[in-house]
């Protein structure tokens, strides 16, 4: 063979290899299989999303009558729904009927409804949120321009509470305004409050956060 040819075909083997390199670094990087798997198994899964075991539980607060309730059934929208608790504590639901919700929390509601549900749905997932509380409530009655009951919706004082009932009313007995509060146990408890020095800045202890079902006698 002659020396050109083989300089010919040197240089034809060379631009060839050139031409592998170039290709090889423009193909995408495969991890290893091991990689992969990692990755794979810490990547959320899509479908997760919205599904069963992602839902609030709340097992403190305890529902009571007028409270309004989001009771969500997974993939099940005809079963889902907003809905008041009535006077009698109960709720109505599709399939299962009445259900009494007053008096349980959230959680515990959401176990009942699951129950009573699978006779019906393969797998039913529940979810139960309160959206809006409306059975904590303070009552204030005696000599107080509006007497009556009102909504516990946030951090009330007595002096908030007395001024939400538009003021004490003429020969009001300023210092033997007193709480009525149910203890756990049933017992109940007087708590004074002597409006006359709250007002002056002595003895402002006594002007207490109110509580579910307390009542102020105003005598």
């Amino acid at each position: 063979m002659r020396l050109s040819h083989v300089k010919v075909a040197s240089g034809c083997l060379l631009r060839l290899f050139v031409c592998y390199l170039l290709a090889a670094s423009a193909w995408p990087q495969v991890p290893p299989a091991s990689d992969r798997l990692t990755a794979a198994s810490t990547s959320p899964r899509a479908d997760s999303v919205g599904g069963p075991g992602n839902k609030p539980h709340d097992d403190s607060f305890v529902i009571g009558n007028d409270d309004v309730l989001a009771i969500n059934v997974w993939k099940e929208p005809d079963l889902s729904r907003s809905i008041p608790v009535r006077s009698d504590g109960r709720i109505s639901l599709p399939l299962i009927g009445e259900v009494r919700a007053a008096g349980q929390t959230p959680l515990r509601l959401e176990q009942e409804i699951t129950t009573r549900l699978q006779p019906y749905l393969e797998q039913p997932d529940v979810t139960v949120i309160v959206q809006q509380i409306n059975s904590e409530k303070f009552n204030i009655l005696g000599k107080v321009a509006k007497p009556g009951s009102y909504s516990l919706t946030s951090s009330v004082t007595v002096l908030d509470a007395i001024a939400l009932a538009g003021g004490l009313r003429d020969f009001a007995k300023q210092k033997s305004i007193y709480i009525l509060r149910k203890n756990p146990d049933g017992t109940e408890v007087k708590i004074p409050f002597n409006y006359s020095d709250v007002i002056k800045g002595h003895n402002t202890a006594q002007n207490v956060n109110l509580q579910r079902h307390d009542t102020i006698v105003i005598p």
